[in-house]
């Protein structure tokens, strides 16, 4: 799937199954909510007729909030906050259609009729009306808009007093996000060596390079893995990414970070250079370019996993950015930008196993201003790889993470 004409990512119920459109639309917004009030009670029981009636009574929510009115506003965020019983879905449902139903507000309805929702403050961040309306806070930033009404703005100090993840975010998109949900005419995801050199400039080769990563020493750290993870791992791509940290005992040349120096890093992505048809190589980009597709790929989902919706790709996005960075998380954003600007940022790739070139691959290196410092992520929406045999092996992706804080 192309990480930059994404397919929407904040739909809960396409991949389960098919949604019976023409029989609900027939019902009209009132009788779909009353249907849906009816499934509720199906819904608390166990078993696969209570999991199916769950899953319609989301599908039901979703479609009335696609529909502009103040009565289906009301209708959708009802049946998601109140009438769907707990514990009717799994957590990773749950969450999915709470995201997806505040990203279709967003989307779909007038500011005038959303506003009523952010009536009353928060006492706490449990419960599912709190968390719609974090979310929808998070979409209608996305879409520039919200912005300057009083009753939106109290919920998100609120929401800020009380610590929700979600509220770090600013209610505004930063021009650093610029390319976030846009889609390009042509601009798919890099396949090929062509590709990328035709979209990014090449960072030379040299010798330097080469000594200089045979003398990287592993930063190990799995708090700051997790979370440059965190976006892949959130959207469920096919294989666990692989994030790494090294640190070099002088700094690196000018023109010595390129693929030969990430070439001698011991990296698993990079076993097996040359094993495949084609030579490896790294381009220069940028930090938006790369926040974009960390953002992507929680916000479009892998093949076989799920879109995380706008508001969580974004914070997973920025949790990610953070830790290719090296940044604690009280930098505030604006200043994590600034210093953004002072590192390098390559994009590479290899023909390697890790490499398949057929869905989604990414791979990035970070250069700190020190030149003492290096992050890399590597991530692969390919769902087979080879054994130690050499034989193919299907490999699941691992589940949509819950949010958490940064």
């Amino acid at each position: 799937m192309s990480r930059n004409e994404e397919a929407p990512g904040d739909s809960f119920s396409g991949r389960h199954c098919r949604v019976e459109s023409q029989p609900l639309a027939e019902l009209g917004p009132e009788g779909m909510y009353e249907a849906a009030e009816r499934l509720c009670r199906a819904a608390a029981g166990d078993g696969p007729r209570g999991v199916h009636a769950a899953r319609t009574v989301g599908r039901i929510a979703e479609a009335l909030a696609d529909t502009r009115s103040r009565d289906c506003v009301a209708f959708a965020v009802d049946l998601v906050s109140r009438l769907l019983p707990e514990g009717a879905m799994s957590p990773g449902e749950g969450d999915r259609l709470l995201r997806s139903v505040a990203a279709k507000l967003a989307k779909a309805q007038q500011l005038r009729d959303i506003e009523p929702l952010f009536g009353e403050l928060p006492h706490g961040v449990a419960g599912p009306a709190v968390e719609l309306c974090a979310c929808l806070l998070g979409e209608l930033a996305l879409v520039g808009s919200g912005s300057g009404r009083r009753s939106l703005e109290a919920y998100a100090e609120k929401l800020r007093e009380l610590g929700h993840p979600l509220a770090r975010l600013p209610s505004t998109r930063l021009d650093i996000e610029h390319r976030f949900t846009v889609r390009v005419r042509g601009l798919g995801s890099i396949k090929t060596a062509k590709q990328l050199r035709s979209r990014f400039p090449e960072a030379p080769s040299t010798d330097g390079g080469a000594v200089a990563g045979r003398k990287a020493v592993d930063a190990q750290d799995d708090g700051r893995a997790n979370a440059a993870a965190r976006p892949f791992t959130a959207g469920g791509w096919a294989r666990e990414p692989e994030a790494r940290f090294f640190t070099l005992p002088s700094p690196l040349g000018p023109d010595d970070f390129g693929i030969s120096f990430i070439k001698e890093l011991p990296l698993r992505s990079l076993t097996g250079e040359g094993s495949r048809r084609g030579a490896a190589l790294a381009c220069v980009t940028t930090p938006d370019d790369v926040l974009n597709e960390l953002f992507s790929a929680a916000y479009a989902g892998g093949v076989n996993g799920q879109g995380q919706g706008g508001a969580y790709a974004r914070l997973f996005a920025w949790e990610s950015f953070y830790a290719l960075l090296g940044l604690p998380t009280c930098v505030p954003l604006l200043e994590a930008v600034r210093r953004a600007a002072d590192h390098r940022w390559l994009r590479f790739m290899a023909f390697t196993d890790w490499f398949h070139h057929d869905t989604s691959d990414l791979a990035f290196a970070v250069l700190d201003p020190t030149r003492t410092r290096v992050a890399v992520l590597a991530a692969t929406d390919t769902d087979v790889h080879r054994d130690a045999l050499g034989q193919r092996a299907h490999s699941r992706g691992p589940a949509a993470a819950s949010p958490r804080p940064w």
